[in-house]
């Protein structure tokens, strides 16, 4: 059984992330385990046709290593996994790399003072973990009667099969989200006939970006200043769009006149149009980026149906409506499971405590990263560490600086492991419930993914500006944790 000072589970942007940073401090006793046969999370999973990202790529990208290169104002999907793949090779990653290893359980011994992971490929200890699972990994299929029985081809967004040819065929998209919108035109460019059926309409804007130039991309090769200068520029304006969520009246406004504007000008019939319309407030649900959704409802061959799934018969899928379509393809545009992570119940704390038993009233962490009872351990992009109006990248940051700190904290100890007081998680909790309360996502009048079913909770965001988030959790705080006994050797850089 190995024993490794640092575990790291996950080998997405955070993982990977936090593993170069771990290499750059010296730090060599580390391992990421990673349960698929490649890196790269979500730019791994989602290949669906379309697939972009919707924050620029300058800003979605780590601060620390820069890419001039970049091809467009907003990366394609592969382009970002290329990037990730990249990034591992030349910070030496493949050494710490565990691919094809599902971690099936994590437990802290109490009396050792570590953590114990059991693996599909056997059993390690580690005297710190860090959660870098993402929270897009587990996809949210509609529990609806007959769903399993479907009678042609049907998987969700993030299990595209690419063997299958769409021509000829009758298509149903379920969802209208943020990868419904990427998919929709370039299925009905195929299909022979699509129906969307859309449970709410999302806000949709315009997405104005385009390539980059050789030239350009050649200017920001030679000039690091000029490549700093476009990152800040562009997360500066990209936090002026805090105030629509905050729910500033004028902002609300003029985003909201943006979006309708926009299915205004891109949809041709009213009644469409008309289904096409929110009927909640602006923001209260991602918003969404795209100018070629609107206009495939101006096609002959493509139908939206302004209805959730309710039910499945044979190939016939019945919507909650009562409307009947038949397909041969279903695509599943569902999401996932973010607010329920189901890492949560193979970890066992203090006293065997699991930590979904923690978040049984909805996901919490102090500074977005610790949990009490839970010592040495860490996640990244976990509890409130998201954003609705930038970069997921730049709080990844912030939380890899955080747990950096910590581990130096840790490493200069003469003995104990950290333990985050009660107290500490609990005011953090009050004062995000508090900071949330005002905002767009609990006054819009929407159903959104970002808050906990089961309480209500905006559980999965960050409701202040970005840099807020920095300027309060980049500082570990050693008065916020208590030490518990361990006689192990503190993690050393070499």
């Amino acid at each position: 059984m190995k024993h490794v000072d640092v575990a790291v589970i996950g080998a997405g942007f955070a993982g990977i992330g936090m593993g170069i940073r771990l290499r750059r401090r010296g730090i060599r006793s580390f391992l990421i385990f990673e349960r698929a046969d490649s890196l790269g999370g979500t730019w791994r999973d989602n290949t669906y046709p379309g697939v972009a990202c919707d924050v620029p790529s300058h800003l979605y990208s780590y601060s620390f290593r820069p890419n001039a290169g970049w091809s467009a104002f907003y990366s394609p999907g592969d382009e970002i996994r290329e990037y990730l793949v990249a990034s591992a090779n030349d910070e030496g990653l493949g050494e710490h790399l565990r691919l094809g290893t599902d971690v099936l359980g994590l437990t802290w011994d109490e009396s050792a003072a570590h953590w114990l992971l059991e693996t599909s490929r056997g059993k390690h200890t580690a005297g710190a973990v860090i959660l870098a699972c993402g929270r897009l990994t587990e996809p949210r299929i509609p529990d609806v009667p007959g769903i399993g029985n479907f009678a042609g081809d049907l998987f969700h967004s993030s299990r595209w099969d690419h063997g299958l040819d769409l021509r000829d065929k009758s298509v149903v998209v379920v969802g209208s989200g943020a990868s419904a919108v990427q998919i929709v035109p370039r299925v009905a460019a195929q299909a022979s006939r699509l129906i969307v059926l859309q449970r709410s309409a999302p806000y949709v804007i315009p997405r104005a970006g385009r390539p980059y130039s050789a030239a350009e991309r050649g200017l920001l090769a030679r000039d690091a200043e000029e490549l700093a200068r476009l990152r800040s520029q562009l997360f500066w304006k990209a936090e002026e769009a805090f105030a629509q969520r905050a729910g500033n009246p004028d902002s609300l406004a003029m985003a909201r006149s943006l979006a309708l504007g926009h299915l205004a000008d891109q949809v041709r019939d009213p009644h469409t149009r008309h289904r096409l319309t929110p009927s909640y407030e602006i923001g209260c649900k991602r918003v969404l980026i795209s100018s070629d959704y609107y206009p495939t409802f101006n096609q002959d061959n493509v139908m939206l149906e302004p209805s959730a799934l309710a039910a499945v018969e044979g190939n016939t899928l019945v919507a909650a409506n009562g409307a009947r379509h038949s397909a041969d393809v279903v695509v599943l545009a569902t999401g996932f499971h973010a607010a329920e992570q189901p890492y949560a119940r193979i970890i066992r704390g203090i006293d065997g405590r699991l930590l979904s038993e923690h978040w049984a009233g909805g996901m919490t962490a102090h500074a977005s990263t610790v949990m009490n009872g839970f010592p040495n351990l860490f996640v990244i992009n976990g509890p409130n560490a998201g954003l609705g109006h930038n970069s997921a990248i730049y709080m990844i940051e912030t939380q890899i600086e955080y747990i950096l700190a910590a581990l130096r904290h840790w490493a200069n100890l003469d003995g104990g492991v950290l333990n985050v007081r009660a107290q500490a998680e609990g005011d953090y909790i009050r004062m995000i419930d508090d900071m949330a309360s005002s905002t767009v996502w609990m006054t819009g009048g929407c159903e959104t993914w970002y808050r906990d079913a089961r309480n209500g909770r905006l559980s999965l965001l960050w409701p202040g500006f970005a840099h807020e988030f920095r300027a309060l959790n980049a500082e570990f705080l050693p008065e916020d944790f208590e030490l518990l006994p361990c006689a192990r050797p503190r993690i050393r850089a070499r």
